[in-house]
């Protein structure tokens, strides 16, 4: 896997051989600070902050169209750990490689023809329990 470059890697040594045509003073890290550690942090915690603002608000929107917005909200705020550490972890490893991504995206495919195959109703009543238990404030392991 080290030989493997990242998505990110790739990405970022485009940025950087975009970068080498501007002047000195542009290819510091801009922000507040003086200290270009430092504003790295800054916007690091900036884009956290507005990608899990971003995430939370689109799951409870989603869900509370069919659910409504008190029982998104209860969903989303009672997630187990397990589920939290899962959807991370999986997170990592899409985004690590394009294998990684591949085998990720594929397993979402495969689960959604097995739910798929089992019918309409099924799947629906399947997902309806297992976020209705979600929902549950007592099920936080």
């Amino acid at each position: 896997m080290a030989n493997e470059a990242r998505i990110t890697d790739k990405a970022g040594a485009k940025l950087a051989r975009a970068s080498k045509s501007l002047p000195a003073e542009a290819n510091s890290i801009p922000g507040p600070s003086t200290n270009p550690a430092t504003n790295l942090i800054i916007h690091d915690l900036a884009l956290r902050s507005v990608g899990r603002l971003a995430r939370l608000t689109l799951e409870k929107g989603l869900l509370g169209r069919r659910y409504g917005r008190e029982f998104a909200k209860d969903a989303i705020a009672n997630r187990s750990l397990l589920h939290t550490a899962a959807a991370y972890g999986v997170t990592k490893i899409a985004t690590r490689s394009l294998p990684g991504a591949a085998v990720v995206w594929g397993g979402l495919i495969a689960k959604t023809l097995y739910d798929r195959r089992k019918g309409k109703r099924a799947a629906r009543r399947e997902g309806d329990r297992q976020l209705k238990t979600q929902a549950e404030p007592d099920n936080l392991v």
